[in-house]
């Protein structure tokens, strides 16, 4: 089957393209050996450079619903490699669809709950530190698988990501502590904010310094994964904290609260202060002076202004406040990923209009 739209050929039994989404028609075999079928697609393409990209929010997870083939998860997992990294004029600019960080939440979710009946009915306890870690790291990673299908260049493998999380969320995590060594009696929401958010901005610098990764999305996509790691390896510890109190009860609802929360905390500041830095490195090596440039400085000061909001002991605040700062955290989100498509799409035309 070949694809329509991005022309590139799939398997017989696949209902969608693997490369670019489209969803094939029933006649589509008829209409691949139709020369009007042929003259029409090369039309199609002419335009593509003027396509919209705004969002649709009633299209973007149109297909998590959707009946998938392990063939189209497959084709997911596999991008990003010398092989499988698409050329920037082969890459969509319109939104993608995400679908398969819900299918990663449902198997968290099921693990979740087969470790918590280990604990809850059998009273097992070696069930506790596969609860806490899957617990720690379930709605972190799905936020992520996220980011990763919201990564139209489709440049950074599954692998690197992975490595990302742990060694990233480890690295920020340190990096925050001495930090805090330093001002030491000076802890307040402010300065927390600071600290922690500056630290993820240090970590994700040292991976972006390569320029292979330079647009806005991978800046996002690599942001989202050291606040994921951060996230999952604070609530880790937050959740041994509650058990060590005494309090079974204390441990799950430490989790099911930072759960709750995780996708509008770390992991969101942290990939808008990644995209933040791509947008201002562009394809230049990465200096110190680029951190003042405005449209890095005015998403950090945000970001720390919220995470000092978050943090702050206001009475009758939670879970409200939370909850609009989540919204807020994900409108800059998706107005980011706006402006990584954007580039995308003014790359392709550049290359369109100089070759």
């Amino acid at each position: 089957m070949k694809c329509p739209h991005c022309v590139y050929s799939n398997p017989e039994e696949v209902t969608f393209c693997l490369n670019c989404g489209h969803e094939f028609s029933e006649n589509a075999h008829q209409e691949q050996n139709s020369l009007f079928y042929e003259f029409a697609h090369y039309v199609d393409m002419v335009p593509r450079y003027e396509r919209s990209v705004e969002p649709k929010f009633r299209n973007i997870f149109s297909r998590v619903f959707r009946r998938h083939s392990d063939l189209e998860a497959e084709r997911l997992f596999i991008v990003g490699t010398a092989l499988t990294t698409p050329k920037i004029e082969e890459v969509k600019e319109t939104w993608p669809k995400p679908w398969l960080f819900a299918r990663v939440f449902l198997i968290a979710l099921i693990a979740y709950v087969g470790l918590y009946l280990g604990v809850i009915l059998f009273r097992n306890i070696n069930f506790i530190p596969g609860l806490i870690v899957v617990g720690a790291f379930a709605v972190p990673f799905t936020t992520l698988i996220f980011f990763w299908e919201m990564n139209a260049p489709q440049n950074i493998a599954i692998y690197k990501i992975v490595y990302v999380v742990f060694i990233g969320g480890i690295l920020s995590m340190l990096v925050a502590l001495v930090f805090y060594d330093i001002l030491r009696n000076n802890i307040n929401p402010i300065t927390i904010g600071i600290v922690e958010e500056l630290a993820k901005v240090i970590t994700v610098i040292y991976f972006v310094r390569n320029l292979k990764y330079r647009y806005v999305l991978n800046g996002l996509l690599l942001g989202a994964a050291v606040g994921a790691g951060f996230a999952a390896f604070e609530t880790a510890g937050y959740a041994l904290r509650a058990l060590l109190s005494g309090s079974f009860h204390s441990l799950f609802f430490t989790i099911l609260v930072r759960s709750i929360f995780a996708p509008g905390g770390h992991v969101a500041w942290a990939a808008l202060t990644g995209a933040a830095i791509c947008r201002i490195q562009g394809n230049k090596k990465f200096e110190l002076n680029l951190m003042l440039k405005p449209k890095f400085a005015r998403i950090f000061v945000l970001v720390v202004f919220m995470h000092a909001l978050w943090d702050a002991p206001l009475q009758g605040i939670f879970p409200v406040g939370q909850l609009i700062l989540m919204a807020a955290s994900w409108i800059l989100v998706f107005r980011m990923i706006h402006i990584g498509l954007k580039e995308i799409a003014d790359k392709k035309w550049e290359l369109a209009y100089f070759q």
